[in-house]
């Protein structure tokens, strides 16, 4: 069956090049045509507009797809890999299988420029480098100064006095440490964090080095050295940080209710937690690394904000292959790095680029000089065999040798998951182009969840889709993955007038200088309406003219309206800082909080997408 789709997708692709439909993620006449796949939406606030307005000679295509190596795996087995992605869960463990599809980077100048002991973790036996470490996230003890002054404890400078500070609060009935132990990439976290000093010596390294380049022919456990040393260390951190057996139920909302509040010292979390925490709470906070025996050899735990890479076809065109390294070029410099960190509490894996430490980091600039970094093993199954088994942990059903046993039978066992529900197959396919007349692919699928709610008119916003909609079979995984991650639903009744203002608040910026459309591929998508707007070349979009059929829309007329999108990307101050007016937010009914479940239900059978519709008409200035 795999064999048949990936055949049938690369039908489809050809296809498209012979009917003259484009590339498949777009393109332009007069410039280089270059996709980006976006790990987060974050990505969408800075660095997309920043780098349309370096390089206008490129025609860019921003995409905010799923930040998960399976996604870019569903992705290669229908030939759809864009020329550029970005991924935050990753080890070269997870992607293994695509090196043959990427460019090998390692005779770049963009790799010299990185520290080596950071690039070459992405180092593959055969020498080449395919992966690049973008800005990294520090992750470490966030500590409540304010309340160890009150109690008169001293910050913390190794581990036996982490200890004791944590007994201390403790005898006041403040926890001295929490943390969000269900999620799984808190316990991943803690149990690699606690042992960093075991984790990096020589024989730890090597361990991790056949780890990552383990084949499913051979399968990497656990070594009988440095891990049994791990879980031993883990078992003592719990109960030295007063666990209760019911934590691996706390939320990161419950830990950052408990921190403040005052009643919890120290919490694990990132350095850009730890400046959100003093500049939009008023808490004077303070980053501490994971501790050691001594001061000497404490370490801050780091992961890159994503790691990049680039799909090999790029290299069958020179001038495509310059401006795409031209455009790493940028994103890796250091106003690049900050663009992709949106201002927030990082540091840089790269020797030319300097990034300020922010007062965050005041109790941990002795680990950063010495880079005292370590990058954190995040292979897929790390996190979730992580959570499983420090979860037993924290419930007390097994010792560090139970827990050794049981991670090491879970990392070497083959792997065996059921089959995801077959759904329809699609007899057309629809790209991804997005041109003066708006994006197919996001057409067909707007337009099919407007068939099944029923809705008069629906309009989509934010990051909708993921990818081209492809001729070919369809389950469940496939087509969850192809809205876009956060995308619900809200139905309500509003009059041509109101949808006006609904489009404006969508389209145009507004008077503080917020804009809605940080990119093309953000423009709204319409269903039983058209739109016009006015391209001010600058990144910026004017609201014209609202039709439906062919007509314009009765202003007093009352329409079943459906809204399809990410709210927080528009409304969040992070991201666009666009608040929907309140007067319409009141008259919209939240009815699917997983669009997903509403396209899957809409083609189960063998059911069809309905076709796109030419819904925009962008005028040039």
């Amino acid at each position: 069956m795999r064999r048949k789709f990936a055949a049938l997708l690369l039908a489809v692709v050809m296809l498209f090049g012979v009917t003259g439909c484009g590339e498949i993620f777009g393109l332009s006449k007069n410039k280089i045509s270059i996709s980006i796949y976006l790990w987060d939406k974050s990505m969408s606030k800075e660095l997309t507009p920043w780098l349309e307005k370096q390089f206008p000679d490129i025609s860019f295509t921003f995409v905010v797809g799923y930040n998960t190596m399976d996604f870019y795996t569903d992705l290669n087995n229908r030939d759809s890999l864009p020329d550029i992605i970005t991924c935050r869960r990753f080890s070269l463990n997870d992607a293994a299988h695509m090196s043959d599809l990427l460019m090998d980077m390692s005779q770049t100048e963009i790799v010299g420029s990185f520290y080596d002991s950071y690039i070459e973790n992405n180092r593959e036996s055969s020498g080449a480098i395919r992966w690049l470490p973008m800005c990294a996230e520090v992750d470490g003890y966030i500590a409540n100064t304010a309340l160890f002054d009150e109690y008169g404890i001293a910050l913390p400078t190794n581990y036996d006095e982490f200890v004791q500070a944590c007994k201390s609060f403790e005898e006041h009935g403040i926890k001295g440490y929490v943390n969000d132990y269900s999620e799984d990439y808190s316990c991943m976290e803690a149990l690699q964090g606690c042992a960093i000093p075991e984790l990096m010596t020589m024989e730890g390294t090597m361990w991790r080095m056949k780890y990552e380049s383990e084949t499913d022919d051979n399968k990497v456990g656990l070594d009988d050295k440095i891990w049994p040393a791990v879980f031993e260390k883990f078992e003592r951190y719990l109960k030295d940080t007063f666990v209760e057996k019911d934590a691996d139920e706390i939320s990161f909302g419950s830990v950052k209710t408990a921190f403040l509040e005052g009643n919890a010292a120290i919490m694990r979390g990132t350095a850009s937690d730890c400046a959100v925490l003093r500049q939009e709470y008023g808490i004077y906070t303070t980053m501490l690394p994971y501790f050691g025996e001594t001061s000497d050899d404490s370490w801050l735990l780091t992961y890159p904000t994503c790691q990049v890479a680039v799909n090999k076809s790029v290299e069958e065109d020179k001038k495509k292959t310059d401006a795409v390294i031209k455009v790493l070029g940028a994103m890796f410099s250091e106003e690049g790095q900050r663009k992709v960190a949106t201002n927030n509490a990082v540091l840089s894996y790269n020797k030319n680029v300097h990034i300020e430490l922010s007062n965050a980091f005041s109790a941990v600039e002795d680990c950063v000089r010495r880079n005292h970094l370590y990058i954190r093993l995040a292979s897929t199954e790390m996190f979730s065999i992580s959570r499983d088994v420090v979860h037993r942990m924290i419930r007390g059903e097994y010792d560090a040798k139970g827990a050794y046993d049981d991670f090491n039978a879970l990392i070497t066992d083959e792997k065996k998951t059921d089959e995801p529900e077959f759904v329809t197959t699609q007899n057309t396919g629809y790209d991804y182009t997005s041109n003066e007349h708006g994006n197919k692919a996001a057409s067909a699928v707007v337009n099919t969840i407007c068939r099944q709610l029923g809705s008069d008119i629906a309009v989509g916003y934010s990051n909708l889709i993921t990818a081209p909609v492809f001729e070919g079979d369809y389950n469940t995984k496939q087509l969850g993955w192809l809205v876009a991650n956060r995308a619900l639903i809200r139905q309500g009744s509003l009059t041509g007038a109101e949808i006006s203002q609904l489009m404006d608040w969508l389209v145009n910026v507004k008077e503080d200088g917020s804009n809605p459309i940080r990119h093309k591929n953000l423009l709204p998508v319409t269903c039983g309406m058209e739109y016009t707007v006015l391209d001010n070349g600058d990144g910026t979009y004017k609201l014209g003219d609202l039709t439906v059929n062919g007509e314009p829309i009765n202003e007093n007329e009352v329409y079943n309206v459906m809204l399809l999108g990410d709210n927080n990307y528009i409304e969040a101050p992070i991201y666009c800082n666009c608040p929907m007016p309140e007067e319409l937010n009141n008259k919209m009914e939240l009815v699917n909080d997983k669009a997903s479940a509403v396209l899957i239900n809409a083609l189960k059978g063998g059911n069809q997408m309905e076709a796109p519709t030419e819904y925009v008409t962008v005028r040039e200035r």
